[in-house]
Formats: structure tokens, C-alpha cells, sequence
């Protein structure tokens, strides 16, 4: 039984984001999203340990029928799993594809929140995410890994921040500048086609997409500092 992926690579052989400011130059240094990127790796890793690496997933990976029927069974390993499945992976390409993003967004958020906050905001999208996968597949018992639903809080708080940034992407697999809206836009683009297009062997978890992304703008909206404005477009490299 395959894993159900929260992928943010769903059209991401389209558009690969690369960076969005020089990361030789950043002054700051985002230790809580490297160390998430770390914990991801490091999960992945013990996957690919474990003998079996279906019933590795399929322990820790959020199952609805687990979450529905928790007040019977195992009460506690299955909420546990809300935040364990975040740090899974079906594969490396599903890894990479996360942390990539991760990589290149999350520092910005995590500069404008403060690490504290925002481990905290990651952890809350991602466990959003799972339950929006739960409340829109209450009769699944597939197991869904991916931190791509915390990811897609993240894009949805650095869509807030600053829309007109402009990001290096791989772009049908040439660099390109792009604004932020247009990069994240166009992933939202192929979430929504992606509904309407899901076959019954789509293993990508749209709905844990948008219920992190939900989850990420009302969160950051609250948790950041009154510095921090929002929407600020300004233009330039």
C-alpha cells in the first residue's frame, strides 16, 4: 500500500524554485528551518532503515480511519501521528522536492516571525494539513506523509510578506526571475487543477495542501511581530 504523498512537487518538474535572494549574502541565519530540513532527512533516513519500510509508513503516517477510530485504538500513537507524518517521505524525489521549498521560503518567514514563533507556526500548518486530510477522507485508511501541508502554510505566509519579491526558479528547466505571486500562484493553479484533474490513483493529498496554506495565512496574519507589515510590494532583485 502506497503512501499518500502531500507533495508540493505536484507540477514542480514545471517550476522548481531555486532561490530568492543571494543565500551567500542573507545576514540571517534560519536555524530552525535547517534543522527542520535536518529532522526531514534524518526521518527519511530511518525510513529507509526500517525493514519495512510500507509498515514504517503506514505506522507513522496519518491514517484517518486511525484518527477517526482513536478513541478505541491506540489513542495516543495515532494523534501522535498528526505530527509524525509531517517529517515522512514516500521517496527521495518527495523529499527533495519538500525540502527544496523549505529551503528557499522558509527563511524569510522564519526572519519575520522569530524562530520560536515560528517552529511553532510550521508545526501548527502541518498539523492543520493532516487534519484536513483526516475531515476530507474520514473512510481512508491510507496513510498520508509529506511536510509539504506545513510547507504550503509557509508560501502562503511569504505570499503575504512579500508578494513581489522576486524568486529564481527552473522554469520548463531554464532560471528565470519570477515575483513571488506568479511562483506561488501558479502552484496554486496546479492545486486547483489538480482537484478537478485527481484520478483515482492521485496519490497527492491536495486538501492537506490547502489546509495548510488556510492555516498558514490566518496564522501568520495573527503570530507576527507589529513590525512586520503585509502585502508590502517592492520591487527589485
Amino acid at each position: 500500500m502506497a503512501p499518500v504523498g502531500a507533495v508540493l512537487g505536484s507540477g514542480g518538474d514545471m517550476v522548481i524554485p531555486l532561490y530568492d535572494k543571494d543565500p551567500f549574502e542573507a545576514p540571517y541565519r534560519p536555524y530552525v528551518t535547517w534543522s527542520l530540513i535536518a529532522l526531514n532527512m534524518l526521518a527519511f533516513f530511518a525510513e529507509l532503515a526500517s525493514p519495512d519500510t510500507d509498515a514504517f509508513t503506514t505506522a507513522w503516517g496519518v491514517t484517518p480511519t486511525a484518527i477517526t477510530s482513536a478513541s478505541v485504538v491506540a489513542p495516543w500513537h495515532a494523534y501522535a501521528t498528526l505530527f509524525t507524518g509531517m517529517f515522512l517521505h514516500g521517496g527521495w524525489l518527495h523529499l527533495l522536492g519538500n525540502m527544496i521549498y523549505l529551503q528557499v521560503f522558509g527563511d524569510d518567514i522564519e526572519e519575520a516571525l522569530g524562530r520560536g514563533r515560528f517552529l511553532f507556526f510550521y508545526l501548527l500548518c502541518g498539523l492543520f494539513a493532516a487534519l484536513a486530510y483526516v475531515a476530507s477522507n474520514v473512510s481512508s485508511s491510507e496513510p498520508m506523509v509529506g511536510a509539504s501541508g506545513a510547507i504550503s502554510g509557509v508560501l502562503a505566509a511569504y505570499l503575504m510578506l512579500k508578494p513581489c519579491a522576486k524568486v529564481t526558479v527552473l522554469l520548463f528547466w531554464r532560471p528565470v526571475r519570477l515575483q513571488a505571486m506568479w511562483v506561488i500562484g501558479l502552484w496554486v493553479g496546479l492545486q486547483l487543477f489538480g482537484i478537478v484533474a485527481a484520478s483515482s490513483d492521485d496519490e497527492v493529498a491536495y486538501s492537506a495542501h490547502f489546509g495548510g496554506m488556510l492555516a498558514g495565512a490566518v496564522l501568520f496574519f495573527f503570530l507576527r511581530p507589529d513590525h512586520v507589515g503585509l502585502f508590502e510590494c517592492v520591487e527589485g532583485d
